[in-house]
This record gives structure tokens, sequence and C-alpha cells, in this order.
């Protein structure tokens, strides 16, 4: 008889319990990590087929296989000749801008409804939240009509989204915010105590703290941008000059130049995951970071 069902005989009934949880808490481990396993085989199987078709030579739409037969360059080569470049700093200018911008706004705007009380503040908060609550489709037509009147659409778009995308910034405080109101207001008290400005508090004292929902609150920013077709496509529509990644790419899929542009549109899909994949490699170890852990000694 082995040692191991020796012990089970030998086995008060506890330890029999607690060795009959844990194999169950073996058991449902293992099927959970192979059900994440294949979700994620399923998640990425889509990309996986677009980046092989983006080395496929043959440019026609419809093949039997997914493996190219023949393998090459020529649809990244081929997609620098068209207006692909000018999409892409389109995109990139209004998402970097855009990021810029509305982290300012939204730290600024969070800061100040966590750490000051003043006259209507809690019904400001409310007015915000229910605002924030209507969809923004909403106000798609009256914003092309002021845009239009700004000329700030077609050509001249990218600079009316970057204005539309950062309009509303300061509606997107409540993570921000209750990221702040978990920090000690005794370090700001401290530092006012030693001569500190708010200004100062805050750059020196709570940002430094905050170093996790600032990097959140910047891919938030970016990503919104980045990916945006709805909108971008009822501003720019008509002229490929103001067009984003999104909106052109979305052009090649009609059936008049599918056919011609099919593996072109899955390499332009590649080069456009690659820097938010590359952000976000970068980026991804400070969501676990502890902030305010011992930051309050006594």
């Amino acid at each position: 008889m082995s040692e191991k069902k020796l012990l089970e005989q030998n086995a008060s009934p506890v330890q029999k319990r607690h060795m009959g949880l844990k194999a169950t808490r073996a058991l449902s481990n293992t099927a959970i990590y192979a059900l994440l396993i294949a979700i994620s085989i399923i998640w990425l199987i889509p990309f996986a087929c677009i980046l092989l078709q983006s080395f496929r030579v043959e440019s026609t739409w419809q093949v039997g296989y997914v493996i190219p037969q023949q393998w090459g360059f020529d649809n990244y080569v081929n997609l620098f000749q068209t207006d692909f470049p000018r999409w892409y700093m389109n995109t990139f200018i209004s998402a970097l801008v855009t990021a810029v911008l509305q982290t300012i706004i939204v730290l600024c705007m969070s800061y100040t409804l966590s750490r000051f009380r003043f006259k209507m503040r809690k019904p400001l908060m409310r007015l915000m939240l229910i605002l924030g609550m209507f969809p923004g489709m909403l106000t798609m037509i009256i914003l092309y009509r002021v845009l239009k009147d700004l000329g700030m659409t077609q050509a001249n778009a990218v600079p009316g989204l970057i204005l539309v995308y950062i309009a509303s910034s300061g509606m997107g405080y409540y993570v921000s915010k209750g990221f702040f109101d978990t920090i000690p207001k005794s370090l700001d008290e401290a530092a006012r105590v030693d001569g500190a400005t708010r200004f100062q508090v805050l750059k020196k004292i709570i940002l430094p703290l905050s170093k996790p929902i600032v990097i959140y609150t910047i891919l938030t920013a970016f990503m919104g941008p980045w990916g945006d077709f709805v909108f971008a496509r009822y501003i720019a529509f008509g002229t490929s000059k103001g067009m984003n990644v999104a909106v052109g790419l979305y052009n090649w899929l009609n059936k008049d130049q599918i056919s011609n542009c099919y593996t072109m549109f899955c390499a332009g899909g590649v080069l456009v995951a690659v820097p938010v994949t590359v952000l976000f490699m970068c980026l991804q170890k400070y969501y676990v970071e502890g902030v305010t852990g011992g930051a309050v000694k006594g």
C-alpha cells in the first residue's frame, strides 16, 4: 500500500475534509485556467488571421486558405504609397494632443473635487454625472454644425476632433477623484504647514503617489481618439486629408476597392495595433503598484 493511501486512511475527519477541499480547489483552478486559455485562443484567432493575411502576396479578397502560399512585405511597402501615412499621422496627433490635454484637465478637476469644499460642489458633481449618461450621438448634429462654422471639418477635421475630445474631459473625473480620496489629507496639511502652495502639493506629493491613476488616465485618453470611427467619419467625410486610420481603412472595404486593398487593409490593421500594444506592455506594471500604503507615518 502506498504512503499516500496510508496517510488518507489514518487521517482525521478534519484532515480528510481539508484534503477534499484542496482537491476540489485544484480541480476548480484547472478548469478556470483551461477556460481562460480557450478564451484567449478564441480572442487571438482574428488577430492571427489578420497578421497572416498582411503577409500574403496575392491581393485577392476571398481565398480558400489562411496561411499564405506566398509570403512577402509587398502590402506594407504598398501601404506607404497610399494616403495611409497621412491618416496615421492624423490619428497619432489627435490621440497624443488629446491624451496630454485631457489628462491635465481630468487630474486638475479630480484634485479640486477631492480636496476643496465649496458651495454647489455636490450639485455640480451630480450634474456632471447626469450629463455623462447621455449618449454622445445626441450631440453629433449640433457639434458638426458648430465645427463647420469654425472651419474645422473635412480637410481641417483634426483640430475639430481634438476640440471635441477634450471638451467634456472634466466629466471623466470619477475614477481619479476616488483615487485621490484614498491619499491621506494629512500629507497636504503637513506640506501646507511647511509653506507649500496648492500647486506644489499637487505636483510634488499627490501626483508622485498617484502614478497608476495618471497612467490609467493617459492610456484611456489616448485610446479614445486612436480607435474613434463614428464621429471621425462624420466630421471628415468626403476628403482623405482629414481622415483618421479607422475611417481611411474602412473606405478600402467597399465593393469597388476591397479586391485590391484587402491585404493592405490587414497590414494597416497590424500597424495600428503596434503603438497601443507597446504602450500597454511598457506601462502595465504601474497598475499593480501599491500607492498609499505606509504614506502616513505616525
